[in-house]
C-alpha cells in the first residue's frame, strides 16, 4: 500500500502540473531563501573574522586619549600622551608579551618619476613585522640600527608598489615622500582589506625617521603589542593599563589618558554579532516556508473536496482510515520534498549569483541545506495532517452520494 500510495501521489501531481508547481513554489522560495541568506550571513562573518585576524594574532593596541562614548571628541592634548619610552617599559616589564611596536602615521603624497600616489606613511620599528604578521615579498625590512640612525629607507605595501612602479622593480629606487628622498629596500606581500582599510596601501619607514624628519613630533600615536597567547592576553591588557597609569602618574580618581583595545575580544564580539545576524536572516527567510506550508494545506483541502467520490469508492472497496490518511499525507510530503530539492538548487544558485554579481563573499553551509530541507519535509507533514485526516474521516455513504 505504501508504494501504491506514492504512485497515486505522483499521478495526482502529474494530472495537475500547474497547480502542483504553484503549490511547491512557496517551499522552493522558502528553502532557497534560507540557504541564500545563511550563506550571505556566514560570508559576512568570515570576512569580518579574516579582516580582524589580518591585523595580527593576539593583538593589543594602545592609543592615546580615554575611550570616548557617544561620539564625543577627545580633549585637546589627549593625543600626545604616549611616547617611545612607554613602549620600551611595556616590553621590559609586562609578562606574557612577545613583541611591542610603537608607531606613528600620516598621509603623504609619494612621487616616483612622473607617477604619484597619496598613501599612509607609517613610522615604526622592525617588531611590526611579527606583531602585524607581515611577510616580505622581495627585498628586506629595515633594522633597529636604521631606526637609531634615522635612515631614509622605506618598505612599500603591494598597492603602493603597483601604482608607483607599474610592474617594475622598486628595490633600490628612490622615491620622494613629502619631497624628502627615501630609498626603497623592500616590498610587503599583499594582505588585503582589514578593519582599518587596505593594509597594502601603506609605506613603512623607521620610527625616528618619521618622527624627526617628516612629522616633527616626539610622541607616538599607537603602541602595537603581541601577547604570547590568548590565555594571557586579558591579563596582559590589565597589566599594560596598570603600568601606563603608574608611568603617567594618574591619580586613582583620574580616568585613563589612553585606551587599550583587545583585538581578540573585538573578534569575539564581532563573531557573536554576525552569528546573530546570520540566525536572524535564516529565521526571516524561514517564515516563507510557513507560507509555503499554508499553500500545501490549502491545495490539499481542495484536493480532498475534488476527490470525495474517489475516497468513498476506496472506502467501499475496503480502504481503512490509515490507508486514506497515508495516501494524502504522502501527497503533501511529495510536494514538500520536491519543492525542497528544487529550493536547494535555487539557494545554491542564488548564493553564487550574489557572490559573482554583487562581489559579496558567500559560504554555502551544508548544515543550512540539511536544516532547510528537513524543515520543508516537516512543514509538508504538519500542514498535510489536517486535510489527510479530513479525507480519512469521510463517511463512505455520504462520499458516494457527493456530486
Amino acid at each position: 500500500m505504501f508504494s501504491e500510495s506514492i504512485l497515486i501521489a505522483f499521478a495526482g501531481l502529474k494530472a495537475n502540473k500547474l497547480r502542483a508547481m504553484l503549490t511547491m513554489l512557496g517551499i522552493i522560495i522558502g528553502v532557497g531563501a534560507v540557504i541564500a541568506m545563511v550563506s550571505i550571513g556566514m560570508g559576512v562573518r568570515d570576512k569580518v573574522e579574516s579582516s580582524i585576524a589580518g591585523l595580527g594574532s593576539n593583538l593589543l593596541v594602545v592609543t592615546p586619549g580615554a575611550a570616548s562614548s557617544g561620539g564625543s571628541r577627545q580633549a585637546a592634548g589627549s593625543g600626545i600622551t604616549l611616547n617611545e619610552k612607554d613602549a620600551v617599559a611595556i616590553a621590559q616589564e609586562i609578562g606574557g608579551v612577545n613583541l611591542v611596536a610603537p608607531a606613528v602615521s600620516r598621509s603623504y603624497q609619494v612621487v616616483f618619476g612622473n607617477q604619484n600616489w597619496t598613501t599612509s606613511v607609517q613610522g615604526t620599528t622592525p617588531d611590526i613585522l611579527g606583531v602585524r604578521s607581515y611577510t616580505m615579498e622581495e627585498g628586506t625590512f629595515f633594522t633597529n640600527q636604521d631606526v637609531e640612525t634615522r635612515a631614509r629607507v622605506a618598505v612599500l605595501g603591494k598597492t603602493v608598489a603597483e601604482n608607483l612602479f607599474n610592474g617594475g622593480t622598486p628595490i633600490g629606487q628612490t622615491i620622494r615622500i613629502n619631497n624628502a628622498p627615501f630609498q626603497v629596500i623592500g616590498v610587503l606581500e599583499a594582505k588585503g582589506e582589514s578593519v582599518g582599510g587596505n593594509q597594502d596601501d601603506t609605506i613603512i619607514i623607521p620610527l625616528k625617521t618619521a618622527q624627526e624628519r617628516l612629522m616633527g613630533i616626539t610622541y607616538v600615536q599607537s603602541i602595537n603589542i603581541q601577547a604570547s597567547g590568548t590565555d594571557v592576553i586579558n591579563q596582559a591588557q590589565e597589566d599594560v593599563a596598570t603600568l601606563l597609569r603608574a608611568r603617567h602618574k594618574l591619580a586613582p580618581t583620574t580616568p585613563d589618558d589612553f585606551t587599550v583595545r583587545n583585538m581578540v575580544a573585538v573578534m569575539a564580539t564581532a563573531d557573536a554579532t554576525t552569528s546573530m545576524i546570520t540566525l536572524l536572516l535564516g529565521v526571516v527567510a524561514g517564515l516563507s516556508l510557513l507560507v509555503g506550508g499554508i499553500g500545501i494545506m490549502n491545495i490539499m483541502l481542495v484536493s480532498v473536496t475534488e476527490r470525495t467520490r474517489e475516497i468513498g469508492i476506496r472506502k467501499a472497496l475496503g480502504a481503512r482510515y490509515h490507508n486514506i490518511l497515508l495516501q494524502f499525507l504522502i501527497e503533501a510530503v511529495v510536494i514538500s520534498v520536491a519543492g525542497g530539492v528544487l529550493g536547494i538548487g535555487l539557494g545554491i544558485a542564488s548564493s553564487y549569483a550574489v557572490s559573482s554579481v554583487a562581489g559579496w563573499k558567500t559560504i554555502i553551509s551544508s548544515i543550512a541545506i540539511v536544516a532547510a530541507f528537513g524543515f520543508s519535509v516537516m512543514i509538508g507533514l504538519f500542514f498535510g495532517i489536517y486535510p489527510a485526516r479530513k479525507a480519512a474521516l469521510l463517511d463512505p455513504i455520504e462520499a458516494l452520494r457527493y456530486e
